[in-house]
């Protein structure tokens, strides 16, 4: 397992220059992290699915695939390198609405949880996730960026709150060099029934910091939420809502642990 580490390590430190501009995401960040970690020695894995049936339908650039009616398919793999460490890898996969083929790219990242909940799941939880991503232009303008996510929160019997305001940097392009995009995610969670939470969750993109877009440049969605964790079946679904103009319309997402 030292051999991945060090896979995912080096090209994360390759991807740490002084400054960077922000990144325009072709797949909408549509997680907020909270206080789960792979233990050390483990391996987590789970597949994140989403669609957008009503959104954008003409390309913002040539050869972009856009977000109306097309799938996006996400594995991702996580290793717990010690206590409130693990490092991971994903392969975001998306299909046009017409099924003509599929673009794939690659992310690797680092998540370190500072301050963990006590055993019973209580209490206040920090950390950060780093993620360096290389994707095809086909799904990003920007081929490879950087992102420094944030995560901060607290989990009581009833209720959970997460927060993560996500810095992401260009490493190529016009932008790279300058300011790093704002673009923050929250989570409210409230407990149904035992392993069942229902929620809301709101996702904006502000633009560079120090220099917002205007707010009806702000993409701004809305979803609607529900967390099973009862035995084997720990799974995630939502539906979203943009919030203006610069957000596509409905989004449909699930993502699923698959036990290894």
């Amino acid at each position: 397992m030292r051999s991945l580490f060090i896979v995912l390590a080096v090209p994360l430190a390759a991807a740490l220059p002084p400054a960077a501009g922000p990144a325009c995401a072709a797949f909408p960040d549509d997680e907020v992290h909270v206080d789960g970690i792979t233990g050390r020695g483990e391996v987590g894995f789970n597949v994140h699915l989403n669609t957008t049936p009503s959104g954008r339908s003409t390309p913002d650039y040539p050869g972009e695939i856009p977000p109306a009616h097309a799938w996006r398919f996400v594995p991702s793999v996580a290793y717990g390198l010690a206590p409130g460490l693990e490092a991971g890898m994903s392969v975001p996969t998306a299909w046009s609405a017409g099924a003509t083929g599929a673009r794939s790219g690659a992310k690797v990242n680092v998540k370190w949880m500072a301050l963990q909940v006590d055993e019973r799941r209580r209490g206040a939880f920090a950390g950060v996730n780093l993620e360096y991503a290389w994707i095809p232009r086909a799904l990003d303008p920007v081929m490879r960026s950087f992102e420094v996510r944030p995560i901060v929160g607290w989990r009581g019997e009833q209720w959970r709150i997460a927060f993560n305001p996500i810095l992401g940097f260009d490493l190529e392009g016009p932008e790279r060099g300058t300011r790093p995009g704002l673009a923050p995610g929250l989570k409210v969670g409230h407990r149904i029934a035992e392993g069942i939470d229902g929620g809301i969750e709101y996702y904006a993109e502000l633009g560079p910091v120090g220099r917002f877009l205007p707010r009806g440049e702000q993409p701004a969605a809305a979803y609607l939420v529900l967390d099973v964790d009862r035995g084997p079946w720990v799974f995630h679904i939502g539906i979203g809502r943009g919030l203006n103009g610069a957000t596509d319309r409905w989004t449909v997402k699930a993502i699923f642990d698959v036990p290894i």
